[in-house]
C-alpha cells in the first residue's frame, strides 16, 4: 500500500519477494501512514514512517511515573527466547517466553481472563443489505502501550471502550516492539468483555522489520526444534493462551533475510502450534508478509507464494489469513477463487482496511471486498479502528461513543435507516449483527466499561473516573433502531447519570409522537414466572412507558420487528429512579426474539427519559450469588500513610458475573475501589483515614442481574 495515500489501494501487480512495489502514479499525497516508535538495541528511537505494507507495532512504552508503583500488574509480553543487548528502557521488563511458567508468573492472577467464550446467534438483520454467512470482520486494536499496559483498567475514562462487538468476529490484541517485547498476551478485561459477546481474542506474535529493530534470530528462536523434534515456543504459546484464557495467535513475520529452509520451518512451526492448540479451541491467523522463499514480500493476495502458510498438501495450516493492504480488486477475486479451490472458505481471508490515520474518512474500494450487488468476495480486517478515540480533541466518553457509533453504524446512527452512502460503508450496513443473549437471567445496565463516576443503585459509589472493560454489559448490538412517526429524538449512552456502573440509556427530544427504541436481539425462553424489570427515571415529561417483546422474527432483513407492547408505567414526571415489573406470563411457552421500549410524551412537549437497567428473569430461581471466601492481602507496599496492595480470594461457588471491592470507612460509609472478573485485584492507592488502626475492605460477588452477596472482609493494619 502507498505510504503517502491514506486510503487508496494501489493498482499495481502484487509485490515480488524482494520488496514492495512503487506507489501508483495516481496516488494522492496525504499524511504518512502507519508510524512506530521503533526500539532498537540501544533503546527507544524516535517516530519514523514504517515501510510500505508492514503492520506497525503499537506505541513504545510510556515511562512509569516516579515513584514507580511497586505492585502494579501489567499485560504480559516477551521475546521468544534471547533478549536484546543492553538494558531495557524505563518501565520495560525484558522476559523470555521460553523461560516463562504460569507457576512463577506473579501477575498471572490479574491477567487471566475468566469469562468463557459465549455462543452467538444471528438474528434477521435490520438493514436489507446486511448479510449473514458471508463476510466477517476482524479488528486489530492497540489498547495501550506494549509495556506499562495496566492489567485491570485504570483511573481514567479516556479509554477505547469498544462496544460494537456484534459486528466483530475476531479481535487481535495488537502491539509489540523490538525494544519492549514482540509476543503479547491480551489483558483480561479485553478478553472477558469480548468473550461475553462471543468474540474470539488473539494474542500477537510480531517479528518486526529489520529497520525497526527486527532480528532474524528471534524468528529462528521462535521456530527452533528441540532434540526431540518438538517446537518448545509453540508449546509455550499454547500454555500462555490457556493460562491467560484467550483464543489463539496472530503471527506476523516481517523480519526479512530468511530463506526457503526458514520458511519451511515456519510452516512446520505453525502446524505444530495449531496441532497443540486445536484441542483447546485455539486458532491461528497468519499475516501476509513472509512467503515461501523466506523473504518478506507482501503479496496483497492469497497466492502460490504464501498459500502454504494457509493450506498445504496435508491440510489446514492457519485458520485465517490477513491479506496485506496492497490488495487490488483482481487480487482479492483471485484469492477468493484460490480459497474455493483449496476447499476453504473465502471468508477465512481478511482483506486489510487501514483506518489508523483517517478512520471513516478513509477511501476504501468496498466493492472489491463487500459488493452490494453480488456475494461478498472475502472478509475484511480493520487495522487500528481505535482511531475513533485517538483522533479526537474532546476524548470524553460521550464524544468517543458518538465517534465510534458513526464508524460502526453510519451517519444516520440507525442501522435500519442508513444515510445515503458516501465514502464510508458502515459495518452495520454490510455484516449481520450477532448476539449472545440466549438464557435467563439476563440484565443490562447500559454500562460501557468506563465512566466519569461509579454508580450503585442510582447513587454515586465512587467519584473518580475509571475504566475496566470487563465490567461492561452486553449492550444492544443495533444502535439505535428507532421507530416514530414524529421527529427522531436523540438516543445515546449517557454518562451524566446512571443506575449502575458508569452510564445509562438516555432518550431526549421533542418527538411529538410515541418513540420505540429497539434494544437486544435475544433467544430467551418465556415461562409463567418470567418477568421483565425496568429501572428508569423521567427528567422531562411526563412520559408513559411500554415494554416490547417480539415472539417471532421479521420475515426478511429490513422488515420491522413484530413487537407486542405491554404497559410498564403510566405518564410520570417524577425525577427519581423507579423500578417497574412487567409480567410475561401471557407469553409463556414462547421465546423472546427481541426486546424494546416505547415512550410516549404529552403532545409536543419535550421529553427526557433515562433507562438505568433492564432485566429479564425467572422469579422461581434464586437471585443472590454465593460470597467469595479467603479474602486477604497477597502483597502490600507503603509510602507513609498511603498503601498499595494486591488482594486475592477464592472464587464463589456457582455463577458470578464479577466481584466488587469497597472500602469501609470509619464513618460507616462505603467507597467503591474496583471490580474484576478475576480472583485478584490490584488497589493502587489506599490513604489512611484519620487515625484509623486498619483499613477495612469488603468484597462481594455480583450476579447476572446485579444482586450482590454477603461480603467477605479483610483489613490492612497501619
Amino acid at each position: 500500500m502507498s505510504a503517502t495515500d491514506p486510503g487508496a489501494v494501489p493498482r499495481t501487480a502484487p509485490a515480488d519477494v524482494d520488496g514492495p512495489p512503487a506507489p501508483p502514479a495516481d496516488a494522492d499525497p496525504g499524511p504518512t501512514r502507519r508510524t512506530v516508535l521503533a526500539a532498537g538495541a540501544a533503546g527507544v528511537a524516535g517516530a519514523v514512517p514504517l515501510a510500505v505494507g508492514a503492520l506497525t507495532p503499537a506505541r513504545a512504552a510510556v515511562p512509569v511515573p516516579d515513584p514507580e508503583p511497586a505492585l502494579a500488574p501489567y499485560a504480559s509480553y516477551w521475546f521468544p527466547d534471547s533478549l536484546p543487548p543492553g538494558e531495557p528502557g524505563p518501565g520495560i521488563r525484558w522476559r523470555s517466553l521460553r523461560a516463562w511458567s504460569p507457576e512463577a508468573d506473579t501477575d498471572l492472577a490479574h491477567n487471566a481472563a475468566t469469562v468463557p467464550l459465549a455462543p452467538r446467534f444471528t438474528p434477521v438483520p435490520p438493514h436489507p443489505g446486511a448479510r449473514a454467512g458471508q463476510a466477517r470482520i476482524a479488528s486489530l486494536v492497540s489498547f495501550g502501550p506494549t509495556a506499562g499496559n495496566p492489567s485491570q483498567g485504570s483511573a481514567t475514562a479516556d479509554s477505547y471502550a469498544l462496544t460494537h462487538w456484534a459486528y466483530i468476529d475476531e479481535l487481535v490484541f495488537w502491539g509489540g516492539s523490538a525494544g519492549e517485547g514482540i509476543v503479547l498476551a491480551p489483558n483480561a478485561p479485553v478478553t472477558d468483555a469480548a468473550h461475553r459477546n462471543g468474540v474470539r481474542v488473539l494474542g500477537n506474535v510480531f517479528l518486526p522489520p529489520v529497520p525497526y529493530g527486527g532480528d532474524l534470530r528471534w524468528t529462528r528462536e521462535l521456530v527452533r526444534r528441540d532434540a526431540l523434534g518438538r517446537f518448545p515456543v509453540a508449546e509455550q504459546l499454547v500454555r500462555v493462551a490457556r493460562a491467560h484464557g484467550f483464543d489463539g495467535w496472530f503471527v506476523n513475520a516481517e523480519t526479512d533475510g530468511g530463506d526457503s529452509a526458514l520458511a519451511s520451518r515456519m510452516r512446520e512451526f505453525l502446524r505444530a502450534l495449531r496441532a497443540a492448540g486445536e484441542p483447546h479451541g485455539l486458532r491461528i491467523t497468519w499475516y501476509d508478509a513472509m512467503n515461501t522463499t523466506g523473504r518478506v514480500g507482501w503479496q496483497g493476495a492469497l497466492n502460490a507464494l504464501n498459500q502454504e502458510f494457509f493450506e498445504d498438501r496435508t491440510g489446514k495450516v492457519a485458520d485465517t489469513l490477513f491479506v496485506d493492504f496492497r490488495w487490488t480488486e483482481p487480487t482479492l477475486a483471485s484469492s477468493g477463487a484460490l480459497a474455493d479451490r483449496l476447499g476453504r472458505s473465502r471468508h477465512d481471508l481478511w482483506a486489510a482496511v487501514d483506518v489508523e490515520s483517517n478512520g471513516r474518512h478513509s477511501a476504501v474500494r468496498w466493492d472489491a471486498i463487500v459488493p452490494r450487488d453480488r456475494d461478498h468476495v472475502v472478509s475484511y480486517g480493520f487495522y487500528r479502528p481505535e482511531w475513533t478515540r485517538n483522533h479526537l480533541t474532546d476524548r470524553s466518553p460521550g464524544a468517543f461513543h458518538l465517534s465510534d457509533d458513526l464508524f460502526w453504524t453510519g451517519e444516520s446512527l440507525d442501522p435500519s435507516r442508513p444515510a445515503p452512502e458516501s465514502r464510508w460503508r458502515a459495518p452495520a450496513t454490510v455484516v449481520a449483527d450477532r448476539s449472545t443473549v440466549t438464557g435467563l437471567p439476563f440484565a443490562c445496565s447500559f454500562n460501557t466499561g468506563h465512566g466519569l463516576r461509579w454508580y450503585e443503585d442510582g447513587e454515586v459509589g465512587g467519584d473518580a473516573p475509571w475504566n475496566h472493560l470487563a465490567l461492561q454489559d452486553r449492550l444492544p448490538g443495533r444502535r439505535w433502531v428507532v421507530d416514530t412517526t414524529g421527529r427522531r429524538p436523540s438516543v445515546t449512552l449517557d454518562f451524566a447519570d446512571a443506575w449502575r456502573g458508569g452510564s445509562s440509556l438516555l432518550v431526549s427530544g421533542r418527538p411529538g409522537a410515541p418513540v420505540a427504541v429497539g434494544l437486544h436481539a435475544t433467544r430467551l425462553p418465556l415461562t409463567r414466572t418470567t418477568v421483565a424489570e425496568l429501572v428508569h427515571r423521567t427528567e422531562a415529561g411526563p412520559v408513559g412507558v411500554e415494554f416490547g417483546v417480539a415472539t417471532r422474527e421479521p420475515a426478511a432483513p429490513g422488515d420491522p420487528i413484530p413487537y407486542t407492547w405491554l404497559r410498564a408505567a403510566g405518564p410520570s414526571g417524577g425525577r427519581g429512579w423507579r423500578t417497574t415489573r412487567v409480567p410475561l406470563a401471557t407469553r409463556a411457552g414462547g421465546t423472546a426474539y427481541a426486546l424494546a421500549v416505547r415512550i410516549t410524551g404529552r403532545g409536543n412537549e419535550p421529553v427526557s427519559w433515562r433507562l438505568g437497567a433492564l432485566s429479564v428473569r425467572d422469579t422461581a430461581l434464586p437471585r443472590h450469588p454465593a460470597p467469595p471466601t479467603h479474602l486477604e492481602p497477597a502483597a502490600t507496599a507503603r509510602r507513609g500513610d498511603t498503601a498499595e496492595l494486591r488482594l486475592t480470594w477464592h472464587r464463589a461457588a456457582g455463577p458470578v458475573r464479577h466481584y466488587e471491592l469497597h472500602r469501609l470507612l470509619p464513618d460507616g460509609t462505603r467507597h467503591f475501589l474496583g471490580g474484576t472478573c478475576a480472583a485478584a485485584l490490584y488497589v493502587p492507592s489506599v490513604p489512611r483515614a484519620g487515625r484509623e488502626r486498619a483499613a477495612l475492605f469488603e468484597l462481594r460477588s455480583v450476579g447476572e442481574t446485579y444482586e450482590t452477596s454477603t461480603p467477605a472482609r479483610t483489613e490492612l493494619p497501619w
